[in-house]
């Protein structure tokens, strides 16, 4: 692995600026719903303090803040303080920490622009928990100054937010021109286990894509075309491949922009499309019929893969070696169109061996739903991250730190 790891760095009696990827699915009150991104990260926090490090620094983002485009330049810290959404704010995720680590903890009401005075001493706090990240625009601008700020705080940098190592944010990737970094645990397990696929999957190696916009998966689809052995389509973006053939759609969502790919992806061998559809006159209702590709009425959506489609995606899976999954297969919001998607999980959960790698996204979220995660290979934090990495074989927030490193 060529970027620095935390084996490979010296962290006694030093302060470490820990970016963790803790942006979890909250309600409108800030309840934290799904905590598997969070616990992903203790052992990476054990092992910090471990190796003798005398203060972790936290920082990580919570959602997308509305006020964003608003917030004024770093150097003015207070009107930003006013613009701060109660719902986004840390507090939820540094309580949860204190008690998955039972080390001191302070959450701070900023992230930036305290005097040394005011910045907890490792004596009051062995964890300090800064305010989400996001509400500086400067974040998502990887801004040097902002970098810069973050970076004072500590004396080594650690990246453990596998989930955000695909965006090119100040925290992320400017502050690694500013103080030494490795990747924690977290990120070097998600590297290790998608190399194993990306450089020598064992054969068969098929995958499954789901998902709703075409547009987001046809560089993935593209670039595993010629890499696996049979590739497998769900989700909203395959009426866009039927709709290519000459196929009636009904309501069903069309990326008029990818048509001509469609078409010409569609003629690939390797590609397995459902070949009947779970359909409905609305996403939201528990009323369903199971038809064939060819008899979707006009004023109806498809919602799901069909069942003779599951019988048959399961017959040609059950001979692979090796699956990677991105997207599911129907509209899982809705429980009734998730069962597809929920069949094949049980299915592949109990198959160990096949080595699946669930690429993170909501595929992830419902395999926690479900109780699976030990079930498979590897289940990812990263939805984005691991779809940019399937795509492109590399992370930008990585080649930063190799790159600052040499």
């Amino acid at each position: 692995m060529p970027v620095n790891t935390i084996e490979g760095m010296e962290f006694k009696g030093k302060k470490v600026f820990l970016r963790a990827g803790f942006d979890v699915p909250i309600n409108s009150e800030g309840k934290i719903l799904d905590d598997f991104r969070i616990k992903e990260t203790i052992p990476t926090i054990k092992t910090l303090f471990r190796k003798g490090a005398k203060q972790i620094i936290i920082g990580s983002h919570q959602g997308r803040p509305k006020t964003a485009e608003d917030q004024s330049p770093s150097k003015v810290a207070k009107k930003v303080l006013q613009h701060k959404e109660k719902h986004l704010q840390m507090d939820e995720i540094a309580k949860l920490i204190f008690k998955l680590t039972k080390k001191s903890t302070q959450k701070l009401d900023d992230c930036i622009n305290f005097r040394e005075e005011e910045f907890p001493s490792p004596e009051d706090a062995r964890i300090v928990v800064l305010e989400n990240l996001r509400f500086y625009k400067e974040e998502e601008e990887n801004d040097e100054e902002f970098a810069e700020e973050l970076a004072k705080y500590a004396d080594i940098y650690v990246n453990d937010a596998f989930a955000v190592s695909h965006r090119e944010h100040a925290s992320m990737c400017a502050i690694t021109n500013f103080i030494p970094g490795c990747v924690g645990l977290l990120v070097e397990k998600e590297i290790r286990a998608f190399n194993k696929i990306l450089k020598n999957p064992e054969r068969p190696y098929m995958a499954i894509i789901g998902g709703a916009k075409l547009k987001t998966k046809l560089p993935l689809i593209q670039n595993l075309i010629d890499k696996v052995d049979k590739l497998f389509l769900g989700g909203a973006m395959i009426f866009t491949f039927y709709k290519a053939k000459g196929i009636n759609i009904g309501k069903s969502p069309l990326d008029k922009d990818s048509l001509a790919m469609a078409q010409m992806l569609g003629n690939n061998d390797k590609i397995m499309l459902p070949k009947d559809i779970v359909i409905s006159d609305d996403p939201e209702s528990t009323n369903s019929i199971n038809v064939t590709i060819d008899k979707i009425p006009s004023y109806m959506y498809g919602l799901d893969v069909g069942e003779q489609s599951v019988i048959e995606f399961k017959k040609k899976i059950a001979k692979a070696k090796t699956i990677i999954w991105n997207g599911p297969l129907g509209y899982y919001e809705n429980p009734f169109f998730a069962k597809a998607t929920v069949n094949i999980l049980k299915f592949l959960a109990q198959s160990p061996e096949i080595k699946t790698i669930i690429g993170g996204g909501d595929t992830a979220s419902l395999v926690m739903k479900l109780g699976l995660k030990d079930k498979f290979f590897h289940v990812s934090t990263g939805g984005g991250a691991s779809l940019k990495l399937l795509e492109t074989n590399t992370l930008i927030a990585i080649k930063y730190l190799e790159e600052n490193n040499k």
